[in-house]
């Protein structure tokens, strides 16, 4: 499957990406810095499955996940973010998110979120 990994810090995508394959998953990223370059991947890259943070310069991920939806544009879309509250999961939930996993996350809690997808 094909997994597109988008956050501002490298070493995040980095984590996530080890996350994943130890918990037992068999992906192939693509990666991202922003929401900007995450439209684009996702375009060109056609990715089944996208994994974003929340707070980036140029596009957050909200934004990518609207702007998705605006142009008519569907991927399977979780976060991995440190914005947690009740109020954010609803927005990601209106926006079109499959989930929302906190940071600091575990392995268990990416199996959890991404077993229905691979």
């Amino acid at each position: 499957m094909k997994v597109l990994v988008i956050d501002d810090s490298a070493a995040m995508r980095m984590i996530v990406k080890k996350m994943v394959k130890s918990a037992g998953f068999d992906a192939q990223f693509v990666e991202a810095e922003d929401g900007v370059q995450g439209l684009e991947k996702i375009k060109s890259e056609a990715p089944e499955l996208v994994l974003c943070d929340w707070n980036m310069p140029n596009m957050t991920g909200i934004e990518l996940l609207e702007e998705l939806g605006n142009q008519g544009v569907s991927v399977d879309f979780g976060f991995i973010t440190t914005e947690a509250s009740e109020e954010m999961r609803t927005r990601a939930r209106e926006a079109g998110a499959k989930f929302l996993v906190s940071k600091p996350f575990t392995e268990e809690s990416i199996k959890a979120a991404l077993r229905p997808f691979f």
